[in-house]
């Protein structure tokens, strides 16, 4: 079978926003936010042990196959995994077009071998399945990203990612130990995970984790207040500044609490599609 590939234009609504419409055609059809979550209709959303059709999403406005992507010389694309809630790259690794078929078709991310010279699902001998939400196609159709939610480490060595090691300004190979490259919020919750840890008479965090939830309620709400005076009379950066002391006290309440970030994220990711009126009236 032939997969059509197409991205709708993008269409604004009464209030200026837009939505990239795109299309599968294995199982369903499924449509994607702008902000890049994709849901199936009348087959559910991907996850790691279900069957779902998934938006194959591009940055052509002209409809497309696989055969069209541009492959290299032994036919294959490089494939970009990343967590589809936090942002973090969990892997590369390489597909094919029956690999890239086999995604689509099942929400689960598979890709092409080349030392085994064989098709590989993700997972099929660790149980660290990668399901897949969505399929990004870059500019010049040689690289994909698959926005994926993982059950459980992503690297071969059992690390959660791959990308657990740096080059230095002088170029030469850091082992980073228990950091990895990952976007600030979530390297933030990693820092105050490690706090923990720490001395409470030397760390601002430990001290709130060790006073408690009212401690943090309180912080949490006098932040949020300061944040609020600078809406109504401060600069753009006194804003930012202040939005950032809360999102910090917001993310030590969560770790208190042992709510991941991603918890989080996925709680925001779920009300994408809803209206803020229907969601609260869900409550």
């Amino acid at each position: 079978m032939t997969k059509s590939l197409h991205r709708d234009a993008d269409t604004g609504t009464g209030t200026g926003t837009g939505t990239d419409a795109g299309t599968a055609t294995d199982a369903g059809t499924a449509t994607a936010t702008d902000a890049g979550t994709a849901t199936g209709t009348g087959t559910g959303t991907a996850t790691a042990t279900g069957t779902v059709a998934i938006a194959l999403i591009l940055a052509y406005s002209t409809p497309m196959s696989l055969a069209a992507l541009n492959y290299d010389s032994q036919g294959l694309v490089a494939v970009i995994a990343q967590d589809a809630e936090t942002g973090e790259v969990r892997m590369m690794a390489y597909a094919d077009e029956t690999a890239i078929e086999r995604t689509l078709s099942t929400g689960l991310a598979h890709f092409y071998s080349r030392s085994r010279q064989k098709l590989w699902k993700k997972g099929e001998s660790s149980g660290n399945a990668l399901g897949v939400r969505s399929v990004w196609v870059d500019c010049d159709g040689d690289t994909l990203i698959y926005m994926v939610d993982p059950a459980g480490p992503s690297c071969h060595t059992g690390a959660r990612t791959c990308f657990f090691r740096r080059l230095d300004d002088d170029g030469n190979l850091v082992e980073a130990g228990s950091d990895s490259a990952a976007p600030t919020l979530l390297r933030l919750e990693r820092t105050l995970q490690e706090r923990k840890a720490s001395d409470g008479g030397k760390s601002y965090t430990k001290s709130l984790l060790d006073a408690g939830p009212t401690k943090i309620d309180a912080k949490v709400r006098e932040e949020a207040a300061e944040l609020g005076e600078a809406l109504i009379r401060e600069s753009n950066e006194r804003v930012a500044s202040e939005a950032g002391d809360v999102i910090y006290h917001l993310l030590v309440g969560l770790v208190l609490r042992e709510v991941r970030l991603r918890d989080l994220l996925g709680e925001l990711s779920r009300r994408f599609g809803q209206s803020g009126h229907d969601e609260k009236a869900s409550r």
